[in-house]
């Protein structure tokens, strides 16, 4: 039994769950209905579910089985609405589909006694409704990882310990870098990145990167972008990932105020020449599901409160420089000229991205499935930039496990196209830091 956030979530779900069979309860094309107008992701989603189903019963009815969903695959049926049985019928006061849907569920387990039964869902509320009633329920688990691989994208940075001679060839070499063997015992995956210290010293922390097209560690220099220097290790990491041209796919994750979309936005700016246009966008989530034609004003009106975290980075960099500065100048000449431009996510879909600079800010908040399709947008000298936090997610059917974000960073991980960084430490303030830790 799905749910209608599943099919919202992955409209093509129906074909992950092997040869199992799936019933449809009505109550979910009802509340599809609702969703299919618009272009956001969840109108995408429910256009495309519904295409599926029109697809596999095309020239045919469901019949009393339902119709094949494909070769090793189950089969699929729409069931209408029954009611709950006796002693469960003031169990819920309100007549809504999530109750419609939970009836239903437990009409098909209790006329399919010689089978298991499970409504699937990734809705909580539901989850413990079900369970209250004696339902069988699970979460849509085809997308979600376990609690270690998501660990592992928090620690890819390794720290190991090295010779004093080594350290001075990272440090001052002419080519200020090793090969890997004398610096790990086992060849590192493309990009891994180090802390390295000397053997006896606890003090000086070398940050180095894997390189593998050149199978050396390289030494990560501090650099500095349009006003912007880092100021940890892991900035230091994030600032050479995103201004390094040979790696067009980045992932900054990190809770906040620990510099993810200022040092993307700063190293854009710095590398202007070299794309068309910059771009800053992220996914518009509205609490409450209102749209925001709830909101006064024009397009840009209605939008603004949601770009305006963007609006402010700029801002900070902005302040590096004096009022009426080249730099300064420049900043408002990109943004006027739409060089620089801060947009919506939704706007986005069906572009093709070609020597563009893509910053997409709170990629928490997208499913895997949006996730590659921003991606595959990417043209020819395109660079992105995922940033977010996987334990601030304002989507109500994504956790940190199933997010776009966490899938990005797991999925990509060992590729040379691609580097994730997690930054540790907040440099908002000592305030916002503060506050982080404690609250």
């Amino acid at each position: 039994m799905l749910d209608t956030n599943v099919v919202l979530h992955d409209y093509k779900a129906i074909r992950k769950f092997q040869d199992n069979d799936l019933v449809i309860p009505v109550a979910v094309i009802e509340e599809l209905d609702k969703f299919k107008k618009g272009t956001d992701a969840l109108a995408f989603n429910a256009r495309g579910f519904l295409r599926e189903l029109d697809k596999l019963t095309e020239g045919r009815l469901f019949g009393p089985r339902g119709v094949p969903i494909g070769k090793n695959l189950g089969m699929i049926k729409i069931e209408p609405n029954h009611p709950f049985p006796e002693e469960l019928k003031n169990l819920f006061i309100d007549d809504i589909q999530d109750h419609r849907i939970l009836s239903t569920s437990i009409w098909v387990r209790d006329n399919n006694p010689d089978r298991f039964v499970a409504l699937v869902t990734k809705d909580i509320n539901l989850r413990m409704k079900s369970k209250a009633a004696g339902m069988m329920v699970q979460d849509y688990l085809t997308d979600k990882l376990d609690n270690e691989r998501v660990e592992g994208t928090q620690r890819e940075v390794q720290e190991v310990r090295v010779s004093d001679d080594v350290a001075q060839d990272l440090l001052y070499g002419p080519e200020t870098a090793v090969d890997w063997e004398e610096v790990t015992n086992r060849q590192p995956l493309p990009n891994t990145l180090f802390k390295i210290r000397r053997q006896n010293d606890d003090n000086e922390v070398i940050c180095a990167r894997y390189d593998s097209t050149q199978g050396k560690i390289l030494l990560v220099k501090s650099k500095s972008a349009y006003g912007i220097r880092p100021r940890n290790h892991e900035q230091k990491f994030a600032m050479d990932a995103c201004l390094n041209p040979r790696i067009p796919l980045v992932s900054l994750t990190g809770g906040a105020g620990t510099g993810k979309t200022l040092i993307a936005l700063a190293s854009a700016l710095e590398q202007e020449r070299d794309y068309d246009q910059i771009i800053l966008s992220r996914p518009t989530v509205i609490l409450g599901n209102q749209d925001i034609g709830f909101l006064p004003g024009d397009q840009k009106s209605k939008m603004s409160p949601y770009l305006q975290p963007l609006m402010d980075n700029l801002n900070v960099i902005k302040a590096q420089f004096r009022p009426g500065s080249k730099e300064a100048l420049k900043i408002e000449g990109m943004v006027n000229s739409e060089k620089l431009m801060i947009t919506p996510l939704a706007y986005i879909r069906g572009r093709s991205l070609g020597k563009c600079f893509f910053i997409i800010d709170e990629a928490q908040n997208l499913t895997p499935h949006e996730i590659k399709t921003i991606i595959t947008r990417a043209g020819e000298g395109t660079k992105m930039v995922f940033t977010g936090d996987i334990f601030q997610i304002d989507q109500p059917y994504l956790d940190q496990w199933s997010n776009g974000l966490t899938h990005l960073g797991e999925k990509m991980a060992g590729q040379k196209l691609f580097e994730h960084i997690f930054l540790r430490k907040g440099e908002r303030s000592e305030l916002s830091d503060l506050a982080a830790k404690l609250l």
